[in-house]
């Protein structure tokens, strides 16, 4: 089994800043890719940010300048560093990752259970 686990959500007024990490734990061979994705109420879950395990880094036009996606393979870790936060950043953030569980393995995609930013003030 593997699971993903998020923590550093929070509410923030606008402009602040909040650090989002996500550990990914058990039976892991190997992790292609990490990211942020999140939802808000009413729309659909879009991407905010990934990384893959060479580096490169993907962000949407909204978040570009704003946040930043970092990932400490070590630990299976990925963190989001958010600033000049927004309301519109407001909404359920989830971790995503896509993971090989043994060599012979294809790859598979797994969530966290989402972590809740809420930018107001």
């Amino acid at each position: 089994q593997v699971q993903l686990v998020e923590s550093g959500g929070g509410l923030v007024q606008p402009g602040g800043s909040l650090r989002l990490s996500c550990v990914a734990s058990g039976s892991i061979f190997s992790i292609d890719a990490m990211g942020w994705y999140r939802q808000a109420p009413g729309k659909q879950r879009e991407l905010v940010a990934n990384i893959i395990s060479g580096g490169s880094t993907n962000y949407a036009d909204s978040v570009k300048g704003r946040f930043t996606i970092s990932r400490d393979n070590a630990k299976n870790t990925v963190y989001l560093q958010m600033t000049s936060l927004k309301p519109e950043d407001t909404a359920v953030y989830y971790c995503n990752a896509r993971i090989r569980r043994a060599f012979y393995r294809p790859v598979q995609e797994y969530w966290g259970q989402g972590t809740q930013v809420t930018v107001s003030s």
